[in-house]
């Protein structure tokens, strides 16, 4: 506890470890499993903190699969919520006690009355995500993200949600810049820099993999060792949004997608690689897929001896193996992690969701508009 309590002092870096965890709507089916499912799973963190330092640390749980999520608190005295920390938006929220909608009724709501730190504005906002949508209005309290502590920060209570109906989290936290807001609110990111709580405006992400713990998304600096080699930094395309140029992408020493240079999202609130639906087409062609309902299949037997798809960043090759890019079902099927991007962009875009963060320590770098 002693050398434990040095370490923690010497760090200005805050750790806040998050939950992975499977779709729910896909692998349980019926209100009745769902409802019993996040009952026997009910998650209580008990925090654990260093006195005297920045540093941070929540026990994690690993329940299962794709989503990784964390836990923060709105309010005084504070109510605890579940949110995924998501890289591709900028919006913070979480239902409401005015929400009535079925999703809403399934996760933890904030009940505004009992916080003597609240206030409500009238502005309302609307977010379309990939997985639903939600519009809300916009009020005012005190967040806390482990250790760091936002006063009177601008968060979304959600007035009606869609599409939530199965998902485990409550809400989402947005770490993406501040011209990216639906609410047009400042970011707690932001908020936080603003007021000088971090050394550094960078925060990253240490994603597990498999059935490995201690998944934790980092605020004000670097752990080195989370990461082994160097980092390879990646300006990026323009500040104000987390893209960078992504050079090809190739198997077998062959180009097959994004021939000419391409962007590439850095989106830890998705799950899969996505991208354009001729190219994903191809891949899964060539990977030897056949869809089945939603999904791409391959046979498990294959994973050992398919070849691994590697992307070119600034020069720098990521290759991405099979035994990361083919994941398992509820049934112990194989399916590839390589889905369309439904939002179609005038360039060929491409975006790097967990599947490949989980292979790559990602450093988030404000102060320089890197990666």
């Amino acid at each position: 506890l002693v050398l434990l309590g040095l370490v923690a002092f010497s760090e200005c870096v805050v750790k806040i470890p998050l939950r992975r965890v499977k779709t729910m709507t896909k692998t349980l089916s019926g209100k009745n499993i769902l409802n019993n499912f996040l009952k026997e799973h009910a998650y209580r963190l008990s925090q654990i903190s260093f006195r005297g330092s920045n540093l941070t640390i929540h026990p994690l749980r690993n329940i299962r699969d794709v989503f990784y999520m964390g836990n923060i608190t709105i309010g005084t005295p504070p109510q605890e919520f579940l949110v995924v920390f998501d890289t591709g938006s900028s919006d913070l929220w979480v239902p409401s006690d005015f929400c009535t909608s079925p999703a809403c009724s399934k996760h933890v709501r904030f009940r505004h009355l009992q916080s003597s730190t609240f206030w409500l504005t009238n502005k309302t906002f609307s977010i379309e995500y990939g997985s639903g949508t939600m519009e809300g209005i916009v009020a005012h309290d005190t967040v806390r993200i482990g250790d760091l502590v936002s006063t009177d920060q601008p968060f979304g209570l959600s007035m009606t949600e869609s599409g939530f109906e199965g998902i485990p989290f409550d809400g989402v936290l947005g770490l993406n810049y501040p011209n990216i807001s639906f609410s047009g609110a400042i970011p707690i990111f932001d908020k936080l820099k603003n007021q000088g709580a971090f050394s550094e405006p960078v925060f990253a992400f240490y994603l597990s993999k498999d059935e490995q713990e201690g998944s934790v998304v980092m605020f004000g600096g670097v752990d080195h060792r989370y990461y082994k080699g160097e980092l390879k930094w990646v300006p990026l395309i323009e500040a104000g949004d987390w893209i960078v140029h992504m050079d090809r992408i190739s198997m077998r020493r062959k180009v097959i997608a994004c021939s000419e240079g391409c962007e590439a999202v850095v989106d830890t609130g998705v799950s899969m690689i996505k991208g354009p639906k001729t190219l994903v087409d191809n891949i899964q062609k060539l990977i030897g897929a056949t869809l089945r309902g939603f999904k791409y299949y391959v046979s498990c037997s294959a994973v050992n001896t398919l070849p691994s798809i590697i992307f070119t960043i600034n020069g720098i090759n990521y290759p991405v193996p099979a035994r990361a890019y083919i994941l398992k079902d509820s049934r112990s099927h194989c399916y590839t992690t390589f889905k369309e991007n439904t939002v179609r962009t005038s360039r060929e875009t491409w975006i790097l969701g967990d599947v490949f963060l989980r292979l790559y320590f990602s450093v988030f770098d404000r102060g320089n508009d890197r990666i």
